[in-house]
């Protein structure tokens, strides 16, 4: 079973929870061989269904006391880009999409979420880039790539 896991942590991101249960965000993981999606929603209110089919289940939490053996069974992990988050998957080994929540004061979670993509740690973006050809989820892009991490480009730069 390939499975997809997204942690928001211990705040809200609604505008990621809800980016990544939109249809196209499901289609594409459907596509890419994903067959499993966890979702760490904790305080937001944004809250989807769990749901279980022949061919794909959602399992939707708020907390857990570890996100140990969530990150253990991922194949990809989503995250804001919390430092703790950022880190514990990165000692992991998976391969990381980090989501920067634009709406946090003073923007920290972009600084270190640009500076561990420029050691090569992992892609981020937010979950709208209006600096791409046209307004799209840079996270559909990045799912929607063949090998997942490799997006356009000119997305992963800040925006002018």
């Amino acid at each position: 079973m390939k499975s997809a896991f997204v942690t928001v942590g211990t705040t809200s991101f609604d505008e990621l929870v809800a980016c990544v249960v939109a249809n196209d965000s499901l289609q594409i993981l459907k596509s890419l061989g994903y067959n499993r999606l966890v979702l760490q929603i904790g305080r937001g209110t944004v809250v989807p269904e769990s749901f279980s089919s022949d061919s794909f289940t959602l399992d939707v939490y708020r907390y857990k006391d570890s996100l140990k053996e969530d990150l253990q069974q991922a194949d990809l992990v989503i995250s804001h880009a919390g430092a703790g988050s950022c880190l514990e998957s990165l000692e992991k080994g998976k391969p990381l999409v980090v989501v920067v929540n634009e709406k946090l004061m003073n923007n920290h979670q972009f600084e270190l979420a640009k500076q561990l993509h420029k050691e090569g740690h992992l892609f981020y973006c937010t979950c709208r880039v209006l600096s791409c050809p046209a307004p799209v989820s840079l996270l559909l892009l990045l799912l929607g790539s063949a090998k997942i991490l490799q997006p356009c480009r000119n997305c992963l730069l800040p925006r002018p």
